[in-house]
């Protein structure tokens, strides 16, 4: 039984502020030791629940976030940016169940610093619907025959899961009371509850569903500011849309995250010209 873990920082119990969650904020090492504790619980949860083989993806910013000497020894860790495949990297056909641990809403809606893939992206469709990053990973992950089995972080992430994930099992560790404020469980409480999760997750893995990708997707994206609209306009098949949106219409799922890393890089530069 191989399981792969996607582990993002936004979503993890006292995690709630910017602070916390960029590199040189004064809250970010918290939140590292924070992040690495509840990817542990997961990791022993998967191997309590069968897993013979765990895989974790840092999957938060610059992908280097988790304490590699305090992890479980058990794992193995891709980590560092760019990635082809971003937090899916390393997702193949041959592993049976994926664990999104840490998660967060999507740009659009309410929730704990809710974005979707990057905070330069003001708004971010998929199918002309507000899409999360746990979406746009489950369609991947579906690519490869692979359900999506637990999702954990906030009560907005977690109701948008089971709403839309087949026989997904949440793991709500706190609920947003604004994009910068959380009741949060206590991390103890919530690496049992995660861990817990995680046993669960892989020992019914037999009543989880893949999602259904649509023959064509079509993904929308609006920028904070007109320059990064026009470096991704000049991306082949995208059309500018609005003076900050810009779609471009895809056939895979590969495809849809090639478009949104470009987009993110190319927001960074647009973002460093203002400057």
């Amino acid at each position: 039984m191989k399981v792969y873990i996607s582990v993002d920082m936004e979503g993890i119990a006292g995690v709630a502020t910017f602070d916390q969650i960029f590199r040189g904020g004064t809250g970010y090492p918290r939140a590292q030791e924070l992040m690495t504790q509840e990817t542990n619980a997961a990791i022993e949860g998967a191997f309590e629940g069968g897993a013979t083989e765990v895989l974790v993806n840092d999957s938060h910013g610059t992908m280097d976030n988790l304490l590699h000497e305090r992890l479980d020894p058990r794992a193995r860790l891709i980590f560092g940016s760019p990635k082809a495949f971003c937090m899916a990297e390393g997702l193949t056909s041959d592993f049976d169940v994926a664990l999104y641990v840490g998660y967060h809403a999507p740009a659009g809606s309410e929730g704990v610093l809710a974005h979707t893939f990057s905070s330069y992206f003001t708004s971010f469709l998929v199918n002309g619907e507000i899409a999360s990053e746990a979406a746009v990973n489950a369609l991947f992950a579906a690519t490869r025959g692979v359900p999506v089995g637990l999702v954990t972080g906030d009560d907005v992430i977690c109701g948008i899961a089971e709403r839309s994930f087949p026989g997904v099992r949440t793991v709500e560790v706190k609920v947003a009371h604004g994009v910068m404020a959380a009741n949060s469980l206590s991390p103890t409480l919530a690496r049992a509850a995660v861990r817990a999760g995680a046993k669960a997750a892989v020992r019914g893995v037999d009543k989880t569903r893949l999602l259904v990708v649509p023959d064509r997707l079509r993904l929308e994206i609006g920028f904070q500011n007109a320059i990064a609209a026009e470096l991704v306009e000049a991306v082949p098949g995208v059309k500018r849309i609005g003076a900050l949106t810009i779609a471009r219409d895809v056939d895979s799922t590969e495809d849809l995250l090639g478009m949104i890393m470009t987009s993110y890089s190319l927001a960074g530069v647009a973002a460093a010209v203002r400057r």
